[in-house]
């Protein structure tokens, strides 16, 4: 059998991205979140060519991540075929690759099937879980941020419940029925309220000798949770967590975990063999960018069109950017989904308008959204796993977005380019 090393080098020599340049102006799209999919589905009657890269072959639903962690929905029903997305699109095309590296002189970004070219460039990278450099934290905790994260972190929560049932000594039981999650932002109120479900459901029917013994804390840096939103909604999302048996530690830093005991700055401790880590991001990197262009937590600094600062014809939308200059949003707007889709919207009439000779217009960050997407999230908290109408409800929900955001996302423009 070839050793992994060299069937990596073979596939270096001899993967071609195998895409015939033509005439038509190319957009080169390298990530396929929600922002990338939005953005590539706006330019669908834009007669340029759309090349998408990303390192799966599947978009997958952020919102629904952790409903896959508490056994509530399988990985199938939150990741979609990005090849079926784009079926019917004339010049569109995939590649599933690693991007290394941008090439800025030659327009072109280096990928692990080989060199492509570009006209306009947009990246869409996301972001990864930051555990602001503390090694043993990032050994021990799980990472929420893709569906491979909740199979890894539903399959461990499972396994410690079969030991819970045949451990005799109470103190180590309560430490495999004992989980955390840190962090207070939407990740972290959505998988404690998952939990707390997975806790009153699943628990008594599957695990009856453990009914009432598992514990949800929640802990908090912050003096509230949801700080990116309104006090109003973050008291209530508070409340609903705790009359669902979460408890709710604000003001409690974590500054170490080393698989069995969590500790805090202010001397308290945890004793938990399930520990998930939801307390902040940094945005994915990539070679070829300038210095000057790499803000906070990794964020691309950009203008008020998403360009990437120093760059030409290079955007970034998402998690990845920072848009500088936007005096409502002096500090960067929040990396939530309705950004990255509102930037990827305009970032595509801008490119067309630039086509075309016209001038293009700043992003301008629309929040009516925001209490309706929130709302939503904490109906999907209080679902039960077992409901299967619910679940039902909850899975029609992502598969909605997708399709919403395929079918009624507005072309980037009514001209057709030639």
């Amino acid at each position: 059998m070839m050793a992994n090393n060299e069937t990596n080098d073979l596939r270096s020599e001899t993967m071609r991205a195998n895409i015939r340049r033509g005439e038509r102006t190319r957009v080169v799209i390298v990530g396929c979140g929600l922002g990338g999919l939005k953005l590539a589905i706006s330019l669908r009657h834009s007669g340029f060519q759309v090349v998408v890269v990303d390192k799966n072959n599947y978009n997958q639903f952020p919102p629904l991540i952790y409903q896959v962690a508490s056994a509530g929905l399988e990985p199938s029903n939150i990741a979609f075929p990005i090849r079926r997305l784009f079926q019917g699109y004339p010049h569109y095309y995939f590649r599933m690759a690693e991007v290394m590296s941008i090439d800025e002189k030659e327009k072109a970004i280096q990928t692990s099937v080989g060199t492509i070219h570009y006209d306009y460039l947009v990246l869409g990278m996301g972001a990864t879980t930051n555990f602001f450099g503390n090694e043993q934290i990032a050994r021990n905790a799980f990472p929420m941020k893709t569906v491979s994260d909740a199979m890894a972190l539903r399959n461990h929560i499972l396994h410690n419940l079969e030991l819970a049932e045949t451990e005799t000594d109470a103190d180590k039981r309560q430490k495999f029925m004992n989980v955390v999650i840190v962090g207070g932002g939407p990740s972290g109120v959505e998988i404690a309220g998952a939990l707390a479900e997975m806790k009153k459901y699943v628990v008594p029917r599957d695990y009856p000798d453990l009914a009432d013994r598992m514990h949800i804390y929640l802990v908090n840096s912050g003096d509230r949770l949801l700080k990116a939103m309104d006090k109003k909604s973050s008291a209530t999302a508070g409340k609903e967590l705790v009359r669902m048996g979460v408890h709710v530690r604000k003001g409690w830093r974590v500054t170490d975990y080393d698989g069995r005991v969590v500790r805090m700055k202010n001397g308290e401790t945890i004793e938990s063999a399930n520990v998930i880590w939801v307390s902040g991001v940094k945005a994915n990197t990539i070679a070829g960018l300038p210095d000057e262009a790499v803000g906070h937590a990794g964020r691309l600094l950009c203008d008020r069109m998403n360009r990437v600062k120093g760059m030409t014809d290079v955007f970034a939308i998402g998690d990845q950017s920072l848009i500088e200059g936007d005096a409502a949003w002096p500090q960067g707007h929040p990396q939530l989904a309705q950004v990255a889709l509102q930037q990827a919207e305009n970032v595509a009439r801008n490119i067309v308008r630039k086509e075309h000779g016209q001038d293009m217009r700043p992003f301008v960050y629309k929040q009516m959204e925001v209490r309706r997407a929130h709302g939503l999230a904490v109906v999907a908290c209080r679902a039960p796993a077992v409901d299967s109408r619910r679940k039902e409800q909850v899975l029609r929900a992502a598969q909605l977005a997708v399709e919403l955001c395929q079918l009624q996302a507005e072309p980037a423009t009514d001209i057709k380019v030639k």
